[in-house]
């Protein structure tokens, strides 16, 4: 009430409410931040673990920006001195040589390559990995998504078959962000609902990166397990966790080979999930690229790559012996891309669409 009140006698008085991402906005408009800057701000609000809000940090100092910047300055000097010589033909303006000029496109073609092999890792830091959690029924699935998300997310009964759709829940394992997804155990069903969350099942192992297949340790493998692992090896990555090592194991268990890791655990009692988080952390490290000079975003990408590709276009042409204009072109169009992602090339609608991720007044 108090709150609503004063809002009220506030608009009354000729105010109004700030727009999502206003004062960012606002920022960028004047010229305090470039784009990236002005992206960090909502990545680092949005941040859901260390690594992420590290790197937002970072773009918000300007990493990213002063990564970009050598790159369109080197193309502007290109695109000048080209300029320059045609305008003032009488002036002693010496032009750049073809080698000097392949140098620096081939320097500029080295750090976007860089730049672009770290849009996977930008990727993950901002949306997670998609691990879908695979087994037969009552092997502990969902135990297992309980125990990573640190509360009971999903119902556990000794019930098999309980858990009949998919289960969504994120958790931060080994400072990686994974975007759990339980599912229904794998077996073959006379019940209709069971079955079509076995198919659900399957279709995200296929959509996943990562699998987490789960095996009861103290019981032989079965033909449903045998299911499950065709099924985990969808993915691209796979780790094997032979679950309730607090119960008496099988002495000489049939393991499946061919994947990552395979791990003792035990989601009833935590046991093992250190080695979990381990095993996550190697199969997603940090990487090379320092925090900061990471694309974090498909806007950032898709304009990086085609600044990637005139580049490359400009070099073939000079190499091919065509005439300078037709490399200034491909020149001006990598300095336009680059320029889309710092916002020196400005487009209201690509603006507009960046803060609408805000939340109001940010």
């Amino acid at each position: 009430m108090v709150l609503r009140e004063a809002l009220e006698a506030l608009f009354a008085a000729g105010a109004r409410q700030a727009g999502r991402g206003e004062f960012t906005k606002r920022a960028f408009l004047n010229g305090h931040m470039d784009l990236t800057q002005a992206e960090a701000v909502i990545d680092l609000i949005e941040s859901e673990t260390a690594q992420a809000a590290r790197n937002a940090v970072e773009q918000l100092g300007g990493a990213l920006r002063k990564r970009i910047e050598p790159v369109y300055d080197a193309l502007l000097d290109i695109a000048s001195r080209f300029y320059a010589v045609v305008d003032y033909p009488d002036e002693d303006i010496g032009d750049l040589s073809r080698e000097e000029t392949l140098d620096t496109l081939a320097g500029a073609e080295r750090v976007l390559d860089g730049l672009l092999a770290t849009a996977g890792r930008g990727r993950v830091l901002r949306q997670g990995v998609a691990t879908a959690i695979l087994g037969r029924p009552n092997v502990g699935k969902s135990s297992l998504l309980n125990a990573l998300v640190g509360y009971d997310r999903a119902i556990v009964t000794d019930v098999a078959g309980t858990t009949r759709d998919t289960v969504e829940e994120k958790a931060a394992v080994g400072g990686v962000l994974l975007r759990l997804i339980d599912t229904a155990g794998i077996r073959e069903t006379g019940d209709a609902v069971e079955r079509l969350g076995v198919e659900r099942a399957r279709q995200a192992a296929e959509a996943a990166e990562l699998a987490l297949l789960v095996l009861d340790g103290s019981q032989p493998l079965t033909e449903e397990d045998r299911a499950a692992e065709e099924a985990a090896r969808l993915a691209p990555h796979v780790i094997v966790l032979r679950n309730k090592c607090d119960l008496p194991q099988m002495p000489d268990p049939a393991v499946p080979d061919g994947f990552e890791a395979v791990l003792d655990v035990s989601a009833k009692d935590g046991t093992g999930l250190d080695k979990l988080e381990n095993a996550v952390a190697a199969l997603f490290p940090e990487g090379a690229a320092p925090s900061g000079e990471i694309l974090t975003n498909v806007r950032q990408t898709e304009a990086v790559q085609r600044a990637l590709e005139a580049i490359r276009g400009a070099r073939a042409a000079l190499e091919s012996g065509l005439t300078p204009d037709a490399v200034l072109s491909d020149a001006e169009r990598a300095m336009n891309a680059l320029g889309e992602v710092t916002g020196k090339t400005l487009r209201e609608d690509l603006t507009a669409r960046i803060f609408e991720r805000f939340c109001v007044g940010k």
